[in-house]
Formats: C-alpha cells, sequence, structure tokens
C-alpha cells in the first residue's frame, strides 16, 4: 500500500481494539457518542468492571455512573470535534463504598484520513498512592523541621543556664586566672547559645541577614550590657540572604567580635558604639564590626591572638574570607572579606589590541 493511502476504518478499528486488548496500561476506545467500543484488560480490572458489560455502553453509564462527570463529557467532545485533546485532566473518582481516586486522563482523537468515523482513545493513570506518597513526605518534612526548630529552641535555653551557671562561679572564686577562663567559658558558651537561640527562630530556608544580625545582636545586649545609655548596638546591612549553614558561621563572627568589643573596648564604665555591617556585591562581600573605643594595645602587634581571634579566623577560613584589623582612631574596626576575582574575557577584547 502506497505511503500516506488513509486506513479503511474497520482496519484502523482493528489496529486500536489489538493495541487496547494487549495494553498493560488502562485504555478505553470510544466513538463520536462517547460509547464504548473497547476497553483494556487492565482497565476493568483497575476499576473492578467486566469487560463483557462494557461494550456498547455510553461512558456515563459504566459502574454506577461514576464516569459521567459533566466536564469529562464536555472535554471528551471537544476532544471529538477536533478542538483540543485532553492533556493530563486529573479528577477524583468517586465510587459508592469505595475510597477515592485520583486519576489523570488523557485522550486523542484517531485521525483515520477520511474522517467518516470518530474514534477516542482515553487513557487513564490511577496517581492516588503517588500524590499519598507525596503527602506524606512534606508532612514528614514539616515534622522534621518543626522538631529540628524545637530541638535548636532547647539546646539555645540548655547553653544560657550553662553560662549563667559559668557567671556565678567566676564570680564567687577568688583566682584570678581562674575567674578569667571561667570569664572566657561564659563569652564561648554565650556566642554559641546567640546564634543557637536565633536560629531557633528562623525557618531552615535562606535566611535574611539583615534581621538575622539585629535579633543577634539585640540577644547579644540584653545578655551583656547593662546600661543600654552607656553602650549601643547599631546594625547596617544590605538585603543580602544566605543559606542556614553560612549564617551559622557568620552569626558566630558577629557574635564572637561584639562580645569581644564588649568585654576590651569600654574599660571604665566608657560610653561607646558598636556597629555591625554587612554589604555584597554579586559573590563578594565584607561583614564589618568595629567600635569606637580605647581601641588597639599600644603592644598589639606582638601580643598573642586569644582564644576569640583564633575562633574568627577558623570560620573565616571555612567561608573562604580573609580577615583585616585596624585600628579605627578611635576604636578598632575588624573586617571579614570575601573577594572573588571575575574573570575577564579576553576575546572581546581583541579588537583593541
Amino acid at each position: 500500500m502506497p505511503t500516506g493511502t488513509p486506513l479503511h476504518p474497520s482496519a484502523v478499528d482493528g489496529l486500536a481494539m489489538a493495541v487496547i486488548f494487549s495494553s498493560t496500561a488502562p485504555l478505553v476506545l470510544l466513538d463520536a457518542d462517547l460509547t464504548l467500543l473497547a476497553a483494556s484488560a487492565s482497565f476493568c480490572m483497575a476499576f473492578e468492571l467486566k469487560g463483557e458489560d462494557l461494550i456498547g455502553k455510553p461512558l456515563e453509564s459504566i459502574g454506577q455512573g461514576e464516569w459521567g462527570r459533566p466536564q469529562v463529557r464536555v472535554m471528551l467532545r471537544a476532544t471529538a470535534d477536533g478542538t483540543t485533546p485532553i492533556d493530563a485532566y486529573e479528577m477524583d473518582l468517586e465510587r459508592p463504598g469505595q475510597s477515592s481516586r485520583r486519576l489523570v486522563l488523557n485522550a486523542r482523537k484517531l485521525d483515520y484520513g477520511d474522517g467518516s468515523q470518530v474514534r477516542l482513545l482515553l487513557s487513564i493513570a490511577d496517581i492516588t498512592d503517588a500524590r499519598l506518597a507525596e503527602k506524606l513526605k512534606d508532612d514528614l518534612l514539616r515534622e522534621k523541621s518543626i522538631l529540628l526548630q524545637e530541638l535548636q529552641h532547647r539546646v539555645a535555653n540548655s547553653l544560657q543556664i550553662i553560662a549563667s551557671v559559668l557567671l556565678q562561679s567566676a564570680r564567687k572564686v577568688n583566682s584570678e586566672e581562674t575567674r578569667r577562663h571561667l570569664s572566657d567559658a561564659h563569652s564561648r558558651v554565650m556566642s554559641v547559645a546567640a546564634v543557637q537561640q536565633q536560629l531557633a527562630r528562623t525557618s531552615l530556608e535562606d535566611v535574611e541577614l539583615r534581621a538575622y544580625f539585629k535579633q543577634l545582636c539585640a540577644s547579644i545586649g540584653a545578655s551583656m550590657i547593662r546600661d543600654h545609655n552607656q553602650i549601643r548596638i547599631e546594625v547596617a546591612a544590605d538585603d543580602s540572604f544566605t543559606s542556614a549553614d553560612v549564617s551559622v558561621r557568620l552569626g558566630l563572627i558577629v557574635t564572637e567580635l561584639v562580645i569581644n568589643a564588649l568585654k576590651h573596648a569600654f574599660p571604665e564604665h566608657r560610653n561607646g558604639l558598636i556597629s555591625v555591617s554587612y554589604e555584597s556585591h554579586g559573590p563578594n562581600w565584607v561583614l564589618s564590626v568595629s567600635d569606637d573605643g580605647v581601641g588597639m594595645p599600644k603592644d598589639g602587634a606582638s601580643a598573642t591572638p586569644g582564644l576569640g581571634t583564633s575562633i574568627v579566623e577558623a570560620l573565616a577560613n571555612q567561608l573562604k574570607a580573609k580577615v583585616r584589623v585596624i585600628d579605627a582612631h578611635p576604636g578598632t574596626a575588624v573586617s571579614i572579606v570575601h573577594a572573588q576575582l571575575v574573570a575577564v574575557d579576553l576575546q572581546s577584547d581583541k579588537s583593541a589590541v
């Protein structure tokens, strides 16, 4: 038979029925009046129907009428008219005495060449179990998020209790060296507790840094500044967001530097201001913590770096950033700088050579 010669309708019906009867997927062949001409065994099995009782019946009359939804009839008739096929239409199949099933319908008008007879091929996919699995996954993720935030909250509270015990112990001991070690331990625990407390208040998604730093500094100030008219902490940050993992490191850096400024920059009840700023440009960003206190000690260059300095440098290395410390006259400014070189397209500059 030459290519392009239309098949006789009976031949097409025969081919369509052969495909349907051999299909492992639920398939139905309909005419223009939406009367069933054939149904696959998988369709009958999936929806508990007898094949011999279906042939020659309108789609809306099979079963207990559950297939006679007006929306489905309208769409199938539009498909039969050649207006539009049905693509992934979802519907709930409600049957008396049985659980609802979520189905996806696809329908196509078969091309007979001469168009003398209309045939529709309707396929049905049961996605009930897939939807239930998706819902279960979403519920588990939501439950995990709630449990993790609750855990973070409890850890933050526990750390604050430990910090309070360390501070009370530091006030009771007579040894100045022991008091200093306990005070340092208190600062370390407060550093982690402050970050943990803010994480408990944020989502597990990307973190807005401006709000995060403001809440973090407010928490530090509430626990360590006795007179807020004497010492203030200000935060200035752009609209940057970052991942929860990166925000933890940035938060620990801010906490270490702010606590260090509170301990050393304002001796003898000196008034002062601590400024925290963050600014980003593409992949490059700068985090700064500065104060207008007494500044760096005269022998600062020869002094051995403390634990706080080591912690800040280690965190900066994890972020692939550099630490810069300058004497701000007055005070001290510490910047964490992440600078990524932007590649230059030399090919575009060849014409200028």
